[in-house]
């Protein structure tokens, strides 16, 4: 089962006795794409750890989306697992970007294994690491970087996440994720074609790779 090999290949190092505990209360789920997961104000009952797919947490301020970061295989949401320290609610939304699959562990079961496991804790105090970098990259994206390098590097990102190169996306994907317009993203990325960046397909954008 993939439960069973996905935990033991994370969390070996924990050791049998842990695998089998998580085994136990961990639950795996199928997501299909583009469904949103969780919302700000929702009740946190699960914290997961993706296995396949890719999962976009945001937030939205006046109808505009920030995004915080991609889930990819085998990480986990550190702001849904932070939510389970301050009454379990979510602060943000969580979306699929394709079809998915995660193991889902109970919050109470999640905190009585990180009591008697606490070795548990790195990987959360990794994934928070992950999340950290990740946040400056985009704050200094959005303050140092003009528009057209903030569109390249946020389909790269695309691509990073789902391994796929054309990556399926739209111009309104990318105005939301970058909180500007449909109208300015469509110049941007007809400037990014006429320098040989990017190659536009009918439902997919496609990185050139720059030549050594």
């Amino acid at each position: 089962m993939i439960n069973n090999q996905f935990i033991t290949e994370k969390f070996g190092f924990l050791g049998l006795d842990f695998i089998q505990e998580l085994e136990k209360c961990s639950i795996v789920t199928d997501m299909k794409s583009k469904i949103e997961i969780v919302s700000p104000g929702q009740r946190i009952h699960y914290v997961p750890i993706l296995i396949k797919g890719s999962v976009r947490v945001f937030t939205l301020n006046e109808g505009r989306e920030l995004l915080y970061y991609y889930m990819k295989p085998g990480e986990s949401c550190i702001m849904t697992f932070a939510s389970i320290f301050k009454n379990c609610i979510s602060s943000v939304y969580a979306c699929t970007e394709e079809s998915s699959k995660a193991l889902l562990i109970p919050v109470s079961s999640l905190l009585n294994l990180m009591g008697r496991f606490p070795a548990m804790n790195n990987f959360f105090y990794n994934e928070y690491d992950n999340r950290f970098t990740s946040l400056m990259s985009m704050v200094n994206d959005a303050v140092f970087h003009k528009l057209d390098t903030r569109v390249l590097n946020y389909i790269s990102q695309r691509a990073a996440v789902t391994g796929n190169n054309p990556v399926k996306i739209t111009h309104k994907d990318i105005a939301l994720g970058l909180g500007t317009s449909r109208e300015v993203i469509s110049r941007v990325l007809k400037k990014l074609v006429n320098e040989a960046r990017i190659i536009q397909h009918k439902t997919a954008i496609e990185i050139i790779a720059e030549k050594t």
